[in-house]
């Protein structure tokens, strides 16, 4: 198989896991990472790679096909966008932009340049995501009744040594809860309205360190999610799902829906229903999916190269990435005026 370039801008946490997935595989050849930090230029010294301060720079010397763009939330938008002008592919990180005007920018140069954005929203990689979503369209949950999901976790002190992590859009809501809306999204069905309150009684910071949240769906479903990331707690996708393996895996649930003919648990993929009567005096029948694990990053990368060679259309794709920032932006704006906060249908 042709092995495509590909670069990597922003070499931190994610953008780490991003190198690592890029050297493993033999259809892609990682020829640059940028990004400005001494320790940037060290990850890409230990990876064999050529480093470059600034993305433009690395845009002109290594000729890459694709990028991903791993770098702070605020700078997602104006990376992106100068790639595609550039005339490369994208693979960005989410959220996709802090600002859903400036997502809808990415969308019409994406359109206008006729090249592909992928948005890093990697659940929707997962075996156990795809399994559920199959599970759900052929109709074992019956009509959608409610959900609840919950994102809570402890993040140590040393996480927001960074400045940005303590601002306002570097809280939970944009960096965890937005997973959780573009995973019930894809699952359930688009969100029409948006309650929320927050706290920042915990850490004091500027952003929120815990948030609670009721969706309405556009099918009818109610749902509830709450995110931390000050409780001491295994409840989330994180920790429960394997999906990254510098997190401990811990065997619990994290997610709950229930409709009219049965309910289904993630990541575990039990399966809650009634064989014969049914009702509240009736036996309950419990089953289990269980799946061979898969590497999200992996896959997402693999994805992309697809999708950079026309074999694939993209699974996350900048407007449908665009519509769960704006809910999850919602949530931020339901909680400052105490409203319910309407989508867009």
């Amino acid at each position: 198989m042709r092995r495509i370039p590909i670069a990597v801008i922003g070499a931190g946490l994610i953008g780490s896991t991003h190198i690592a997935r890029a050297l493993a595989r033999n259809d892609v050849k990682l020829v640059g990472i940028a990004d400005p930090s001494p320790m940037g230029r060290k990850v890409a010294e230990d990876a064999g790679v050529p480093w470059y301060p600034h993305h433009d720079a690395m845009l002109d010397a290594a000729a890459p096909r694709g990028v991903i763009v791993a770098t702070p939330n605020a700078t997602h938008s104006s990376i992106t966008v100068h790639c595609l002008e550039r005339g490369v592919a994208v693979l960005v990180e989410k959220p996709i932009a802090d600002t859903v005007d400036d997502a809808r920018r990415i969308c019409e140069v994406s359109a206008a340049t006729k090249l592909p954005v992928l948005v890093g929203h990697q659940r929707r990689h997962n075996p156990i995501m795809r399994r559920a979503k199959q599970l759900i369209a052929e109709g074992l949950l019956g009509r959608p009744v409610c959900l609840t999901a919950m994102s809570t976790w402890l993040k140590p002190a040393e996480y927001f040594d960074a400045r940005w992590r303590r601002e306002q859009g570097g809280g939970p809501i944009l960096i965890n809860l937005i997973h959780d809306i573009d995973q019930l999204r894809f699952l359930f069905d688009d969100i029409a309205s948006v309650q929320a309150m927050t706290s920042n009684a915990i850490r004091g910071f500027d952003v929120e360190d815990t948030a609670v949240v009721l969706l309405r769906f556009r099918n009818g479903a109610l749902g509830t999610v709450t995110v931390s990331d000050t409780a001491a707690a295994p409840w989330t996708w994180d920790l429960s799902s394997g999906e990254a393996e510098r997190f401990p895996r811990q065997d619990v649930n994290s997610h709950f829906l229930s409709g009219t003919e049965g309910s289904l648990t993630l990541p575990r993929l039990e399966y809650w229903h009634y064989r014969r009567a049914k009702g509240w005096h009736d036996e309950l029948t419990h089953e289990r999916n269980a799946l061979h694990f898969g590497d999200v990053y992996d896959e997402q990368l693999r994805h992309f190269r697809a999708v950079i060679e026309g074999e694939e259309t993209p699974l996350c794709p900048a407007a449908d990435a665009a519509r769960s920032l704006e809910a999850t932006l919602a949530v931020r704006a339901a909680a400052q005026s105490g409203q319910v906060v309407h989508l867009r249908s």
